[in-house]
């Protein structure tokens, strides 16, 4: 099965010889794919509605794959147990979502070696959350698809390792990709600082009360954006 460009990625940071859960698992693309190719034994494709486990049923089928790829009416990880899966994909949803389903699968956090996570958005909450609890970030990369950016994070309970980098920075823009250089991140950080500094000259000739604590937000915002531009040009 030939995936888009953004779930390719997720499936790429799937670990091979993995027993998959794919929370949120819409059409079931990613687990058939990861079976189809060999890198996962078996998945669990999950989804809290009946519509999408449905399609999922229906291409699970036509690959041949009702033996190795199961699917499970689920809110969250709920309904998983312990070692049922080694490896938890949640992906294509909003981080304030992922967060709850997280913090719902607490029994399963140091049974799943593995977790690839891909937030639509509230990526500084994720990273927060993640770090705060002992998660630890090892790789995360950024894409672009249809004009839009997108962050998967591969996560495990190992230590997290120090950077040296501000906390905030992190947060914001991860570790990783500030790290390495990564040129999708350079490419956003520079639409963005585009972006805050027109909202910005909008507020300022605005002249309204209301448009003062906004301000102080967006110029906090770019300063934060210059820092991580900053440190990515240390990589270079």
């Amino acid at each position: 099965m030939k995936l888009s460009k953004r779930l390719g990625v997720i499936a790429s940071f799937v670990p091979e010889g993995s027993h998959v859960a794919d929370v949120g698992t819409d059409h079931g693309y990613i687990p058939i794919h990861l079976v189809q190719e060999g890198i996962a034994k078996s998945a669990i494709a999950m989804d809290v509605r009946k519509g999408p486990l449905l399609r999922a049923q229906t291409h699970i089928k036509e690959a041949g794959l009702e033996d190795l790829v199961e699917v499970r009416l689920s809110d969250g990880l709920l309904k998983l147990e312990k070692n049922q899966a080694d490896c938890v994909v949640i992906a294509g949803m909003g981080g304030e979502l992922i967060i709850h389903i997280l913090e719902e699968g607490r029994h399963l956090w140091d049974s799943i070696s593995y977790w690839v996570l891909s937030p639509h958005s509230e990526l500084y909450k994720v990273r927060k959350f993640l770090i705060e609890h002992e998660f630890s970030i090892g790789r995360e990369t950024m894409i672009k698809e249809d004009g839009k950016y997108y962050s998967v994070m591969g996560v495990t309970r190992e230590a997290s390792v120090l950077s040296g980098l501000n906390p905030e920075l992190e947060y914001r823009y991860g570790r990783d990709l500030l790290k390495s250089g990564d040129p999708v991140l350079k490419e956003y950080l520079k639409k963005e600082q585009i972006k805050l500094g027109l909202i910005l000259k909008g507020l300022k000739s605005s002249g309204t009360i209301n448009a003062e604590s906004r301000i102080g937000e967006l110029e906090l915002d770019l300063k934060w954006n210059k820092e991580a531009q900053d440190a990515m040009q240390q990589t270079d």
